[in-house]
Protein backbone atom coordinates (compact mmCIF):
# COMPACT_ATOMS: atom_id res chain seq x y z
CA UNK A 1 0.00 0.00 0.00
CA UNK A 2 1.43 3.53 -0.76
CA UNK A 3 2.34 5.77 1.96
CA UNK A 4 -0.53 8.62 1.96
CA UNK A 5 1.91 10.84 4.17
CA UNK A 6 3.71 11.11 0.55
CA UNK A 7 0.86 12.50 -0.99
CA UNK A 8 0.60 14.92 2.11
CA UNK A 9 4.43 16.05 1.47
CA UNK A 10 3.09 16.78 -2.11
CA UNK A 11 0.24 18.73 -1.83
CA UNK A 12 1.68 20.55 1.53
CA UNK A 13 -1.27 19.63 3.68
CA UNK A 14 -1.18 17.24 6.54
CA UNK A 15 -4.68 15.63 7.55
CA UNK A 16 -5.72 15.73 11.23
CA UNK A 17 -8.39 12.99 9.77
CA UNK A 18 -6.76 10.48 8.16
CA UNK A 19 -9.79 8.99 7.41
CA UNK A 20 -10.67 11.78 5.45
CA UNK A 21 -7.67 11.35 3.19
CA UNK A 22 -7.76 7.73 2.83
CA UNK A 23 -11.54 7.92 1.80
CA UNK A 24 -10.76 10.58 -0.79
CA UNK A 25 -8.21 8.65 -2.65
CA UNK A 26 -10.71 5.21 -3.03
CA UNK A 27 -11.96 4.32 -6.00
CA UNK A 28 -15.60 2.67 -6.19
CA UNK A 29 -13.36 -0.45 -7.94
CA UNK A 30 -11.52 -1.05 -4.56
CA UNK A 31 -14.31 -2.02 -2.31
CA UNK A 32 -16.78 -4.10 -5.18
CA UNK A 33 -13.99 -5.72 -5.77
CA UNK A 34 -11.92 -6.68 -2.17
CA UNK A 35 -15.62 -6.85 -1.14
CA UNK A 36 -14.97 -4.61 2.18
CA UNK A 37 -16.86 -2.05 3.78
CA UNK A 38 -14.06 0.54 3.42
CA UNK A 39 -15.99 3.89 1.88
CA UNK A 40 -15.04 4.70 -1.68
CA UNK A 41 -14.67 9.00 -2.53
CA UNK A 42 -18.03 9.43 -4.43
CA UNK A 43 -19.59 11.42 -1.50
CA UNK A 44 -16.55 13.78 -0.94
CA UNK A 45 -16.62 14.01 -4.69
CA UNK A 46 -19.72 15.91 -4.94
CA UNK A 47 -18.86 18.17 -1.54
CA UNK A 48 -15.73 19.04 -3.19
CA UNK A 49 -17.13 19.98 -6.32
CA UNK A 50 -18.96 22.17 -4.93
CA UNK A 51 -16.53 24.29 -2.83
CA UNK A 52 -14.39 23.93 -6.12
CA UNK A 53 -17.38 25.77 -8.14
CA UNK A 54 -17.24 28.33 -5.07
CA UNK A 55 -13.76 28.80 -4.49
CA UNK A 56 -12.91 29.38 -8.41
CA UNK A 57 -16.06 31.75 -8.53
CA UNK A 58 -14.74 33.81 -5.75
CA UNK A 59 -11.36 34.25 -7.06
CA UNK A 60 -12.45 35.25 -10.40
CA UNK A 61 -14.70 37.54 -9.06
CA UNK A 62 -12.10 39.14 -7.67
CA UNK A 63 -9.73 39.13 -10.68
CA UNK A 64 -11.63 39.89 -13.43
CA UNK A 65 -13.33 43.14 -12.75
CA UNK A 66 -15.93 44.29 -14.84
CA UNK A 67 -16.29 41.45 -16.56
CA UNK A 68 -20.08 39.99 -17.04
CA UNK A 69 -21.63 37.26 -15.56
CA UNK A 70 -21.64 35.72 -19.00
CA UNK A 71 -17.69 35.84 -19.22
CA UNK A 72 -17.50 34.97 -15.42
CA UNK A 73 -19.31 32.18 -16.17
CA UNK A 74 -17.29 30.77 -19.79
CA UNK A 75 -14.09 31.52 -17.52
CA UNK A 76 -15.13 28.98 -15.04
CA UNK A 77 -16.15 26.48 -16.54
CA UNK A 78 -12.25 26.10 -18.42
CA UNK A 79 -10.84 25.50 -15.13
CA UNK A 80 -13.11 23.13 -13.39
CA UNK A 81 -13.90 21.00 -16.26
CA UNK A 82 -12.52 17.08 -16.12
CA UNK A 83 -9.46 17.66 -18.49
CA UNK A 84 -7.93 21.18 -15.72
CA UNK A 85 -8.67 18.67 -12.71
CA UNK A 86 -6.79 15.51 -14.01
CA UNK A 87 -3.88 18.09 -15.32
CA UNK A 88 -3.31 19.53 -11.83
CA UNK A 89 -4.31 15.93 -10.15
CA UNK A 90 -1.50 14.62 -12.81
CA UNK A 91 0.79 17.17 -11.53
CA UNK A 92 0.75 15.95 -7.94
CA UNK A 93 0.69 12.48 -8.86
CA UNK A 94 -2.39 11.65 -7.18
CA UNK A 95 -2.85 8.19 -9.27
CA UNK A 96 -0.44 6.53 -8.12
CA UNK A 97 -2.02 7.07 -4.55
CA UNK A 98 -5.28 6.08 -5.35
CA UNK A 99 -6.74 2.70 -3.82
CA UNK A 100 -8.49 0.77 -6.87
CA UNK A 101 -9.06 -2.57 -7.70
CA UNK A 102 -6.70 -4.71 -9.69
CA UNK A 103 -9.67 -5.11 -13.00
CA UNK A 104 -9.43 -0.90 -13.09
CA UNK A 105 -5.92 -0.62 -12.41
CA UNK A 106 -4.82 -3.15 -15.30
CA UNK A 107 -7.15 -1.08 -17.64
CA UNK A 108 -5.52 1.90 -17.30
CA UNK A 109 -7.08 3.48 -14.02
CA UNK A 110 -4.57 5.47 -12.85
CA UNK A 111 -4.53 7.70 -15.97
CA UNK A 112 -7.88 7.75 -16.89
CA UNK A 113 -9.04 11.96 -16.69
CA UNK A 114 -11.96 11.00 -15.16
CA UNK A 115 -10.75 8.86 -11.97
CA UNK A 116 -7.86 11.39 -11.54
CA UNK A 117 -10.54 14.38 -11.71
CA UNK A 118 -12.63 13.02 -9.22
CA UNK A 119 -10.13 12.16 -6.83
CA UNK A 120 -8.95 15.91 -6.84
CA UNK A 121 -12.26 16.73 -5.90
CA UNK A 122 -12.75 14.29 -3.23
CA UNK A 123 -9.43 15.62 -2.02
CA UNK A 124 -10.90 19.16 -1.73
CA UNK A 125 -14.37 17.90 0.10
CA UNK A 126 -11.88 16.24 2.03
CA UNK A 127 -9.92 19.04 3.07
CA UNK A 128 -12.72 21.07 3.29
CA UNK A 129 -14.12 18.69 6.07
CA UNK A 130 -10.79 18.44 7.85
CA UNK A 131 -9.96 22.10 7.73
CA UNK A 132 -12.55 23.77 6.78
CA UNK A 133 -12.73 26.34 4.16
CA UNK A 134 -10.04 28.62 4.59
CA UNK A 135 -7.86 25.43 4.08
CA UNK A 136 -9.45 24.17 0.98
CA UNK A 137 -9.76 27.51 -0.41
CA UNK A 138 -5.76 28.05 0.13
CA UNK A 139 -5.07 24.92 -1.59
CA UNK A 140 -7.23 25.28 -4.65
CA UNK A 141 -5.76 28.55 -5.14
CA UNK A 142 -1.89 27.11 -5.44
CA UNK A 143 -2.45 24.20 -7.08
CA UNK A 144 -4.55 25.76 -9.92
CA UNK A 145 -3.26 29.24 -9.94
CA UNK A 146 -1.55 28.54 -13.26
CA UNK A 147 -4.51 27.01 -14.88
CA UNK A 148 -6.89 29.80 -13.72
CA UNK A 149 -3.90 32.56 -14.70
CA UNK A 150 -3.90 31.19 -18.23
CA UNK A 151 -8.09 31.15 -17.73
CA UNK A 152 -7.91 34.65 -17.05
CA UNK A 153 -5.29 36.11 -19.73
CA UNK A 154 -7.30 33.45 -22.35
CA UNK A 155 -4.42 31.51 -23.17
CA UNK A 156 -6.37 27.84 -21.79
CA UNK A 157 -8.39 26.02 -24.21
CA UNK A 158 -11.41 23.83 -23.42
CA UNK A 159 -11.56 22.27 -26.79
CA UNK A 160 -8.66 22.62 -28.77
CA UNK A 161 -10.36 21.34 -31.88
CA UNK A 162 -13.09 23.81 -32.05
CA UNK A 163 -10.39 26.51 -31.71
CA UNK A 164 -8.78 25.30 -34.49
CA UNK A 165 -11.76 25.19 -36.30
CA UNK A 166 -12.84 28.37 -34.98
CA UNK A 167 -9.66 29.74 -36.22
CA UNK A 168 -9.86 28.51 -39.91
CA UNK A 169 -13.06 29.74 -40.41
CA UNK A 170 -12.25 33.64 -39.31
CA UNK A 171 -9.51 33.47 -41.81
CA UNK A 172 -11.64 32.32 -44.44
CA UNK A 173 -9.77 28.81 -44.90
CA UNK A 174 -10.62 25.23 -45.46
CA UNK A 175 -12.33 23.64 -42.79
CA UNK A 176 -12.61 20.24 -44.02
CA UNK A 177 -10.71 18.82 -41.34
CA UNK A 178 -9.04 15.55 -40.84
CA UNK A 179 -7.57 13.67 -37.72
CA UNK A 180 -6.03 10.27 -39.16
CA UNK A 181 -4.32 7.67 -36.65
CA UNK A 182 -0.85 6.75 -37.79
CA UNK A 183 -0.50 3.80 -35.52
CA UNK A 184 -1.51 2.37 -32.23
CA UNK A 185 1.16 1.21 -29.41
CA UNK A 186 0.78 -1.39 -26.53
CA UNK A 187 -1.58 -3.79 -25.19
CA UNK A 188 -4.95 -3.38 -25.95
CA UNK A 189 -6.01 -2.39 -21.80
CA UNK A 190 -3.29 0.02 -21.90
CA UNK A 191 -2.73 1.80 -25.94
CA UNK A 192 -1.16 4.67 -27.00
CA UNK A 193 -3.13 6.61 -29.93
CA UNK A 194 -0.69 8.66 -32.47
CA UNK A 195 -2.41 11.04 -35.06
CA UNK A 196 -1.89 13.72 -37.30
CA UNK A 197 -4.49 16.55 -38.43
CA UNK A 198 -4.88 17.16 -42.11
CA UNK A 199 -6.18 20.02 -43.71
CA UNK A 200 -6.34 20.40 -47.65
CA UNK A 201 -3.02 17.61 -47.68
CA UNK A 202 -1.17 20.32 -45.09
CA UNK A 203 -0.25 18.19 -42.00
CA UNK A 204 -0.69 21.15 -39.54
CA UNK A 205 0.01 18.96 -36.30
CA UNK A 206 0.77 15.70 -34.24
CA UNK A 207 -0.14 14.51 -31.11
CA UNK A 208 -0.41 11.25 -29.05
CA UNK A 209 -2.54 10.35 -26.19
CA UNK A 210 -4.36 6.92 -24.11
CA UNK A 211 -7.38 7.51 -26.88
CA UNK A 212 -8.29 9.37 -30.04
CA UNK A 213 -10.22 11.78 -28.52
CA UNK A 214 -7.19 12.66 -26.36
CA UNK A 215 -4.66 12.29 -29.27
CA UNK A 216 -6.45 14.22 -31.58
CA UNK A 217 -6.69 17.27 -28.75
CA UNK A 218 -2.90 17.31 -29.02
CA UNK A 219 -2.55 17.42 -32.52
CA UNK A 220 -5.14 20.42 -32.56
CA UNK A 221 -3.07 21.81 -29.62
CA UNK A 222 0.32 21.58 -31.36
CA UNK A 223 -1.42 22.89 -34.56
CA UNK A 224 -1.91 25.97 -32.58
CA UNK A 225 1.28 26.34 -30.85
CA UNK A 226 2.80 26.25 -33.71
CA UNK A 227 0.84 28.83 -35.80
CA UNK A 228 0.50 27.75 -38.98
CA UNK A 229 -2.89 28.15 -39.29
Amino acid sequence: MVNKKDFEKIIDYSFQNDEYLERALTHSSFNKEKNTHHKDNERLEFLGDAFFDAIVSVELFKRMGPATEGKLTKTRALIVCEKSLAQVGRSLQIGRFINMGRGEESAGGREKDSIIADAMEAVIGAMFLDGGYEAAQKFVVRVFSDTIDKAVSGKLFSDYKSEVQEMLQKKGKCVNITYIIDREEGPAHNKTFFVHLECNGQILGTGSGKSKKEAEQNAAREALERGDI
